[in-house]
């Protein structure tokens, strides 16, 4: 049962992963037009145990990428020459990476069923 155990924790740990990598994704599209905001990413780190493996995330970082230059005088950040520095989220990137995130989440989610299945099955092919 320890095997069934170990993958239900280690699909468990990848769902609690997809979950926050799409919170982040979410975060990063809300805040698209906010004037300086960076793209938050996040990073997978594997946990290897003497009890189970999971995964985890890792340190939140910023994207270092440019932030754009938006040309706006009326902007009460713009500068003399009428610019202000906008973020750098691009939303087809964000949008590829929720649904990357939604697939490995589903992924995991039937990875987890599957084996829930395969162990109420053993039990009941030892209870007869």
């Amino acid at each position: 049962m320890t095997d069934f155990s170990s993958a239900l924790s280690l699909s468990a740990s990848a769902l609690r992963a997809q979950a926050a990598r799409l919170r982040h994704v979410s975060e990063n599209i809300a805040n698209a037009d906010t004037p300086g905001y960076r793209r938050k990413t996040v990073t997978f780190e594997s946990n290897p145990s003497s009890a189970d493996v999971s995964v985890s995330v890792g340190p939140v970082q910023l994207d270092q990428r440019e932030l754009k230059s938006v040309f706006d005088p009326g902007h009460p950040l713009a500068d003399e020459n009428g610019n202000y520095q906008g973020s750098n989220v691009d939303l087809i990137i964000e949008i590829a990476d929720a649904r990357e995130a939604q697939r490995s989440y589903e992924a995991n989610l039937k990875m987890f069923d599957q084996t829930r299945q395969m162990s109420d099955s053993l039990l009941e092919l030892l209870r007869k």
